[in-house]
């Protein structure tokens, strides 16, 4: 069982330490004017069984962006709302549901599954290892395994095959940080001792190796040819969309031909939204 199937447990789920580094927007409410029209009232914030508050799905729907917000469901709210006993893990995980959204561009991935790639996702960026995200991910389903005896093998082996996923693996590159941002500290400390060899070094040629290596790497950056990329990058959605309209066409084309439809009839037609 999912986090997302066992939103409506007492139990506390396991906690982990640390928190990641990941900014999103604010889902804090605002308060709603009073229908009489005078001052805003400031309204008490519901919470849930652990003292957190309790998003609605208007709250949550307005936080993610346009093209997943007809798939936000009130069960998938509730689950969000009880994703985890720790509120500054539950609010990481909630964080990072907004942050890693975009990856749902990239294929049709239900938004319950992303749900739970996100928080297996979180739980590994905490520090903890795969199985243990993955325990606390699925706790049910874990417990159920171990019930029944399935060897460790076979466990590791499930939880590998999760590791491995695309949906995992999307959101994965999602929270990767360039290494000249994480090492930024190591590389002043190189500036420093090799300004402190040029000054200091009883050899000559260690001083002149030292001023030439910080000549070279505090130089003024070379002046490039600006260059934008205006060719099309073509997502899976777009081809599934063009795939459509083409199926879409030819069952007109052939409707057309055989006297069921007329030309104004498929004129008049149009496409509804999923939410229509």
């Amino acid at each position: 069982m999912s986090l997302f199937t066992s939103q409506n447990s007492s139990a506390p789920r396991p906690q982990a330490g640390g928190t990641s580094t990941t900014t999103t927007p604010n889902l804090t409410p605002k308060p709603a004017p009073s229908s009489s029209g005078s001052k805003p009232q400031a309204q008490v914030p519901q919470q849930n069984q652990h003292g957190q508050h309790v998003y609605t799905l208007e709250e949550v729907k307005k936080a993610v962006p346009s093209h997943i917000r007809s798939n936000i469901t009130q069960p998938l709210v509730d689950t969000l709302n009880n994703i985890a006993a720790d509120p500054l893990i539950a609010e990481d995980i909630r964080n990072n549901f907004v942050s890693y959204s975009a990856v749902l561009k990239e294929g049709r991935f239900k938004v319950e599954d992303y749900l739970n790639a996100v928080a297996y996702v979180s739980y590994k960026i905490m520090g903890n290892t795969n199985e243990e995200s993955y325990a606390k991910t699925f706790p049910y389903r874990y417990s159920a395994l171990i019930a029944k005896g399935t060897a460790k093998k076979d466990i590791a082996s499930y939880i590998s095959a999760y590791n491995k996923g695309k949906l995992v693996n999307l959101i994965l590159e999602q929270t990767l940080v360039p290494s000249w941002v994480l090492n930024q500290d190591l590389y002043q400390k190189a500036i420093n001792v090799q300004a402190d060899l040029m000054q200091n070094a009883q050899s000559e040629k260690v001083r002149a190796e030292a001023a030439n290596s910080l000549l070279t790497h505090l130089s003024k950056p070379k002046e490039g040819s600006f260059q934008i990329s205006i060719g099309e990058v073509e997502s899976s959605g777009m081809r599934e969309m063009r795939e459509m309209l083409r199926e879409v066409a030819e069952n007109q084309r052939e409707a057309i031909g055989s006297g069921r439809m007329r030309t104004i009839d498929v004129a008049a037609q149009r496409i509804k939204a999923e939410d229509e």
